[in-house]
């Protein structure tokens, strides 16, 4: 087929192409390493199980055709047509993920660091949104706290930014605050009840809390080695009540009231398992159970509410249960963990299955 050939069937490639594109819908799934995700639980059997690994989003992948029809044609055609002109489409996936959330429609926000910008699963609509402005005038350095704020709103923390920014639910900015007094902000938690935004400043050492409108309300906390004190605090999450703050440096995770007053604190240095060396991400199931994420020893470590060690899962590496330099963690409604797995470039996802005792 000589060039002149290839060039007259453009129009019509096209043409099919965009037909073939209306009618194509995609659905997001979660993909796995080629394993029964069934058969993958903690503890191992015999023992009860009390998770049960579910698969893991990397990008792009996790959205195919939700069905074969839509793989017409038209579709080849294009394909055909894009190889000719040398081109090779690379998909979007994720690179250095930090910290996540999920919204009231399942729409799952992760930060990623390396890429400078927000990634979106948006499974209602079966696409993969990428946000990379944190202002009309500039972009995304470094995201790593995000949270759900008032009316919708999706709040980021970026730590070279020195501000928390507040988009809509579109990716859309909405303004900032925080950039007059954050030094390296990158923990971020919103209490609805009282509309306070709790700032996790790794490089002040304390814990900034902002109204609504962006002014400063209070500052927890100092640095130093003593109750309600910090050494570099990093993640935070505040559920049922309490503010719960990984200080990072302390080898800890401390425990707040909604006035700023320390209750309590677990974790400690050492080589046993359960020990906190560098503790990232906290997040709380509805059962009041504590997840830490120990990224020196690639862990999730799972705590009761009195802060005694109740399981661990994890271990270096690449496999499933495996973390490499894990960063942030969360939960949705349904009790699903998602864990940021940093150096892997995926958030691995586990169901907790509750317990009969």
């Amino acid at each position: 087929m000589n060039l002149l050939r290839i060039l007259s069937l453009v129009p019509l490639g096209l043409t099919l192409m965009v037909a073939g594109c209306a009618e194509t819908h995609k659905v997001m799934s979660l993909s796995s390493p080629g394993m029964d995700v069934e058969q993958k639980v903690w503890p191992a059997l015999p023992d009860e199980p009390r998770y049960r690994y579910v698969g893991e989003l990397t990008g792009e992948e996790n959205f195919k055709p939700d069905s074969l029809v839509d793989r017409s044609a038209a579709t080849k055609f294009f394909e055909w047509l894009v190889g000719l002109a040398g081109y090779s489409d690379t998909p979007v996936v994720l690179q250095r993920p930090q910290s996540g959330m999920i919204d009231d429609e399942g729409r799952i926000y992760v930060t990623d660091i390396s890429r400078g910008a927000i990634y979106v699963f948006d499974k209602p609509a079966g696409q993969l949104e990428v946000w990379e402005s944190s202002s009309k005038n500039e972009r995304f350095v470094a995201p790593i706290g995000i949270a759900r704020g008032a009316q919708g709103e999706v709040l980021v923390a970026d730590a070279e930014l020195h501000a928390v920014f507040r988009l809509d639910s579109k990716g859309n900015p909405l303004g900032e605050f925080g950039r007059e007094v954050l030094v390296r902000p990158t923990g971020l938690t919103f209490d609805s009840q009282r509309g306070l935004v709790y700032v996790a400043d790794t490089h002040a050492h304390d814990i900034k809390v902002f109204n609504n409108d962006g002014s400063l309300h209070k500052v927890i906390g100092q640095r130093g080695e003593g109750e309600g004190q910090f050494n570099f605090p990093t993640h935070l999450v505040f559920n049922a009540d309490k503010l719960y703050v990984t200080d990072t440096l302390n080898s800890r995770v401390q425990i707040f009231d909604t006035d700023g007053n320390f209750i309590a604190k677990f974790g400690e240095r050492g080589l046993s398992v359960g020990n906190l060396v560098r503790p990232k991400g906290v997040a709380v199931d509805s059962r009041g159970n504590i997840y830490v994420i120990e990224s020196l020893h690639d862990n999730l470590l799972i705590f009761d509410i009195e802060g005694n060690t109740l399981l661990a899962i994890g271990g270096s590496g690449r496999g499933v249960g495996e973390f490499y330099l894990p960063a942030g963690v969360w939960i949705d409604g349904q009790d699903q963990i998602y864990v940021a797995d940093m150096f892997n470039g995926r958030i691995v996802v586990l169901k907790f299955l509750g317990s009969s005792q």
